[in-house]
């Protein structure tokens, strides 16, 4: 059964980005954009994690967390608050509401999606896979280790999230754009140009000899995990 995220965010571009990155991550979205609208969805089904605003129109974040935690049914719901409060004061309220998780804006899109997975893993573990396998390709999220026909694969830490984020979505082609938001973060300016600097560095690291190349390059669109490479897993 796929992992569930409620979005509670009335910034319609924010909420798009945090929809996009998550369902890459193969998460079900589902958004609103007040809090009484959350009240009334968490009433109609109770998702498995929600990323939640602080200041909201209709009922605040502050508010709908603790309704949270005065359900039954919701009481050990995961919620992790976003907000543009920065203060240690903000933060001990936020988290005093019962909030397990607490980042404040403007944040990396890959800190969070880090943040997302281990409260997930912490709360319900058997929605997260640790591992991703792919033809003879093996990666160990845990353990931040990748093997390839039983061969370790010594990638750095960029090289390492730019695979990690192109396996969970093989045959999908991302734009070298799209691939700077999901791996470096939309707040960091750097050139298009990175991408295929560290596109080929992964290449070199994973590839020997007669072994096939699972980064697929679509010319003028950018780059996709190759899927038949993927089905050759079994």
């Amino acid at each position: 059964m796929n992992t569930r995220i409620l979005i509670v965010e009335d910034e319609e571009a924010l909420t798009t980005l945090l929809r996009y990155n998550l369902e890459a991550e193969g998460f079900v979205v589902d958004a609103v954009a007040r809090g009484d609208e959350a009240e009334l969805r968490l009433r109609e089904q109770t998702p498995d994690l929600v990323l939640l605003d602080w200041m909201l129109p209709g009922l605040s974040g502050i508010e709908i967390c603790r309704r949270i935690r005065a359900r039954a049914e919701t009481h050990a719901l995961p919620v992790i608050m976003l907000t543009a409060r920065g203060e240690e004061v903000d933060r001990i309220r936020g988290l005093g509401t019962g909030a397990d998780d607490y980042i404040v804006k403007p944040f990396s899109i890959p800190e969070l999606l880090a943040r997302v997975r281990a409260l997930l893993r912490r709360s319900k573990p058997t929605h997260i896979a640790n591992q991703l396998v792919a033809g003879d390709i093996e990666l160990d999220r845990e353990t931040h280790r990748i093997r390839r026909g039983g061969r370790e694969v010594h990638l750095g830490p960029t090289e390492f999230k730019l695979l990690e984020f192109l396996m969970q979505s093989p045959g999908r082609v991302f734009s070298r754009e799209q691939l700077l938001d999901g791996v470096w973060g939309h707040d960091v300016y750097i050139d298009e140009r990175t991408v295929d600097v560290h596109v080929g560095r992964l290449r070199k690291a994973i590839n020997r000899p007669r072994q096939s190349d699972p980064i697929r390059t679509v010319r003028g669109s950018g780059y996709s995990f190759d899927e038949t490479f993927y089905l050759d897993a079994g």
